[in-house]
């Protein structure tokens, strides 16, 4: 739609007031307003010279100077911020959102000819990016604007996303690219961090904003009726002891189109009287025409004017946020010092988002392991090789990722048809990764020294992640009718055993077989398929049966008729964390009548309907693992969880496949203990923070860790998912003889876009969510009562991101059958990206190499990270939780430097 075209009802576009003012106008129209307001003046004082009075509403002659307002006038300062909130995707398609961001950013540009006083706050780099590439006049405009001044662009990442979900990886690429856009097209980078609309913000998100040069952080929820956060202004301080200064916006981020006085007077009303009264107060108020976007609107800016000139709210100024907390700023010491801290996130709203739609959950995760693992294969050949690494599809790939955490994509609340384009988007990013991925491990795998044994089957396995790993490989293989064993790269024996193909045909020659492969940091090692079973292997000892599963370190009891664990007894320390647990509790089916964000909700955890099971079978048995299968089934739902437990390891594996027929209804899997005053611990971005034991809707990245005692002596057990954030930790009741337990809600099924206060219409027609077939898997890591020692983080990482094994030919090569390109050593400071420099170098390839890491268990330590590949090693001290990046340059002549998340030079 154009700036002159009107406004539709549901508050999308324009205004119908928006005609504009000059700029387009006619001679006749300009001296009709003329005539109108001598009319209405004449109506006042008949000799038209009296001047006019305040007046809340009616037309008032423009251009009314703004002094003196009245001696009586509050003594405090609005900065209005005009702004245009735009979902690019909500109750619309992303193609109505392109539209959109242009019609608005017209209207932008129209109001600031019309009134040169006007300022326009924007943030969502995607926006001026959709414009930049359909409509280079309004950019140029938009240029213009930023260099006067008045078209300010903050937030500084690509979009508003969900604050919780994404990986941490995913926030420094919200700005890696969003910053740079604004450098490279308007020389200015954003300082001000703007994510108004989000449901929650992670703890670590101020480490994260100043490390791309960003001091202060503007949002609106949890409001105030929603979390224990008080106050309007405060310093928000992460982890690493990192702080920006915070600004909670006052009732709304968007407006109507009419005056703004019902605005101004609601956001006063939200206001901690600190902030908003008081000698010289001074505050924010947003206003603007949002959502489907539109802007501020000619009612208004006059209305602003007009409350201006009476006083009514104080003085009230054209702003935006850099000149707003410019202003704070300048207080100086004493009153920043007074400002309350906040060492926390900033939660809850709409918890049940958490969960919405587990298809967009599965799939973002997907796509950025898929992304990161790219980066780092295309970074090792660019640097070993002088492959070109491959920036423009990287940066492809990476924006189809940002934009589908948008906080209405990735938290589920979108319309239906919108998840078609977010599965298409991201299977594109996916697809250019392994495109990548595929060229670099063939182009490594041709180099590598693998001798010619005939018969055998030469098998590279690639490890993705820069610590060594020791994992079950399931490999498909063909062409071998006696079937195989495996054997190292000298030769050796390794752990494995049969398993089930995925071809079901005639041909026997096709197999399957899983073997136990231990891979080098961000590496490879050669193994080799021998034909026929081959010698046996010792592996300690691995029992199974229905009901029990055992190794030398734990054995594990299934309920026969519950088919849940109701022992599991670490040998080495006697504790036994699920001793006589209920296994009803497992299974928890809920009619769940809330909308699809989950409004007012605090809790999920309710006592549930249990799923009936219906058997339970022992499906594999061997030297390398066990693996027994229960199957359950409620409704037309059902359920079959598949218990592995390796033979070295205290850890069970459980691969679940859930195909979910029922409507308005939610399942959860309680994973029930007899620990005593327990902690618990949750994943967030990178990083981990305490909540209470209460059974409240919480999100989480993969890992939740509930700690206390066992008869007094420590002990914990934590668990690891993948492709859910949802869950809950409570505490049980001492009059059911339950303890306490961790609550994974695996799927909600609520309608799409249902937003409370509407009521389902019983005779409607909906669709519903998560109909059909999921498939994800958890770990359960019983521990000594440090989840440390568990070490979740890694172990999610390697549960969620698998190794690659590819077939291999007979060939010489300068490399050898294992090596490894990069590794962190794998304790507490770990390394989270490795990747190409944005900019083009030297280098061979045309990128030297970034590596960024982080500290993972909040208790500082020294890292050092070797780095076969340039023949270089990064020994630095790292503070709790602390986020570094360095540019490791390929000339050995070049020291290694640190920079800031935007691949800056630090200040």
């Amino acid at each position: 739609m154009t700036d002159r075209e009107t406004q539709p009802a549901d508050g999308s576009g324009l205004s119908l007031v928006d005609t504009p003012r000059t700029g387009g106008e006619t001679p006749e129209k300009t001296a009709t307003d003329a005539a109108q307001h001598e009319r209405v003046s004449a109506a006042v004082d008949p000799t038209g010279s009296a001047p006019v009075a305040n007046a809340p509403a009616g037309t008032q002659p423009r251009d009314l100077p703004p002094a003196p307002r009245p001696t009586a006038t509050p003594d405090r300062t609005l900065h209005m911020i005009g702004n245009a909130h735009l979902d690019p995707v909500w109750l619309w398609p992303w193609q109505e959102g392109y539209q959109e961001a242009r019609a608005t950013f017209w209207s932008a540009i129209h109001r600031m000819e019309e009134y040169p006083d006007f300022v326009f706050t924007c943030d969502q780099i995607v926006l001026l990016s959709w414009v930049e590439e359909s409509d280079p006049e309004l950019f140029e405009q938009i240029k213009r604007r930023v260099a006067e001044g008045r078209w300010v662009n903050v937030g500084g990442w690509w979009v508003e996303p969900d604050n919780n979900m994404p990986m941490g990886e995913s926030f420094v690429r919200q700005g890696l690219y969003g910053q740079r856009y604004l450098e490279s097209r308007f020389g200015i980078p954003s300082t001000v961090g703007m994510n108004v609309d989000p449901f929650g913000h992670n703890a670590m998100l101020p480490q994260i904003l100043r490390g791309q040069g960003m001091d202060s952080y503007t949002f609106l929820r949890p409001g105030p009726h929603e979390s224990d956060l008080a106050p309007s202004l405060f310093w928000w301080e992460a982890p690493d002891g990192s702080r920006v200064l915070a600004y909670r916006i006052p009732f709304e981020y968007c407006s109507p189109p009419g005056s703004v006085d019902g605005q101004t007077e609601k956001a006063l009303a939200s206001l901690d009287r600190t902030v908003g009264f008081g000698e010289n107060a001074t505050a924010m108020v947003f206003y603007g025409v949002g959502n489907h976007g539109g802007g501020p609107t000619i009612a208004n800016i006059e209305s602003i004017h007009r409350y201006d000139r009476m006083g009514s709210f104080g003085r009230m100024t054209m702003s935006s946020p850099r000149t707003y907390f410019d202003e704070v700023l300048g207080r100086g010491e004493a009153f920043l010092d007074a400002l309350p801290v906040r060492r926390d996130d900033l939660q809850h709203h709409a918890p049940g988002c958490y969960s919405a739609h587990s298809g967009i959950k599965a799939w973002q995760r997907r796509a950025q392991f898929a992304v990161l693992n790219a980066e780092r294969w295309a970074a090792v050949v660019a640097a070993s090789d002088g492959v070109e690494y491959p920036r423009e599809q990287l940066e492809t790939a990476w924006k189809q990722v940002l934009f589908n955490q948008f906080h209405d994509i990735l938290p589920g609340s979108a319309i239906e048809p919108s998840y078609d384009d977010a599965r298409d988007q991201l299977g594109e990013a996916v697809s250019i990764s392994k495109r990548i991925v595929t060229r670099a491990h063939n182009i490594i795998a041709r180099q590598v020294q693998v001798d010619r044994e005939d018969g055998t089957q030469p098998v590279l396995v690639f490890n993705p992640h820069p610590w060594p790993v020791s994992v079950d490989v399931d490999f498909q293989y063909g062409a071998q009718r006696g079937g195989v064993h495996v054997v190292d790269e000298a030769g050796e024996p390794v752990v494995f055993q049969n398993s089930q193909s995925t071809a079901t045909t005639d041909d026997v020659s096709r197999g399957a077989v899983v073997f136990r492969a231990d891979v080098p940091a961000l590496g490879y090692r050669l193994y080799r398929l021998r034909p026929g079973p081959g010698p046996g292997v010792a592996s300690g000892a691995l029992t199974v049966t229905q009901d029990t599963l055992e190794n030398e370190h734990v054995r594990i009891r299934i309920d026969q008729e519950t088919g849940w664990i109701s022992s599991y007894l670490v040998k080495a320390t006697g504790v036994d964390v699920m001793a006589g647990v209920d296994g009803t509790q497992h299974t928890q089916i809920n009619d769940d009548p809330t909308d699809t964000w989950g409004h007012r909700v605090i809790s999920y955890a309710w006592p549930g309907a249990t799923m009936e099971l219906k058997r339970i079978v022992v499906r594999e048995t061997g030297p390398l693992r066990s693996r027994v299968r229960v199957e359950r089934a409620w409704g037309a739902s059902t359920l079959v969880e598949e218990l592995i437990l390796d033979h070295d390891s205290a850890v069970l594996r459980v691969n679940v496949t859930l195909d979910w027929r029922e409507q308005a209804h939610l399942l959860k899997l309680r994973f029930p203990t007899v620990l005593e005053d327990p902690k618990a611990t949750y994943e967030i971005p990178f990083g981990h923070l305490e909540r209470p034991v209460d059974g409240a809707e919480e999100p989480a990245q993969s890992w939740v860790d509930l700690t206390g005692t066992v008869d007094g002596a420590a002990a914990g057990l934590t668990v690891i998912t993948t492709n859910k954030h949802a869950y809950d930790v409570s505490p049980g009741s001492q009059e059911g003889g339950d303890g306490p337990s961790i609550g994974v809600t695996a799927v909600r099924s609520p309608v799409y876009s249902w937003h409370d206060p509407r009521l389902l219409d019983p005779e409607g027609i909906y669709s519903f969510q998560d109909q059909g077939v999921q498939r994800f898997s958890y770990e359960l890591v019983p521990h000594a009562g440090d989840w440390r020692t568990a070490d979740p983080v890694r172990r999610a990482l390697v549960l969620g991101n698998p190794v690659r094994a590819m077939q291999e030919s007979f060939h010489d090569g300068d490399l050898p059958p294992v090596h490894s390109f990069a590794g962190d050593g794998g304790g507490s400071v770990m390394v989270t990206a490795m990747k190409g420099t944005e900019d083009a170098t030297d280098a061979p390839g045309g990128a030297d190499v970034v590596v960024r890491a982080v500290e993972t268990r909040g208790e500082g330590g020294r890292s050092r990270i070797e780095l076969p590949l340039l023949g270089r090693t990064i020994e630095e001290d790292f503070g709790p939780s602390q986020l570094r990046t360095f540019v490791v340059p390929a000339d050995p002549a070049e020291p290694v430097r640190e920079v800031d998340l935007i691949e800056r030079p630090l200040p």
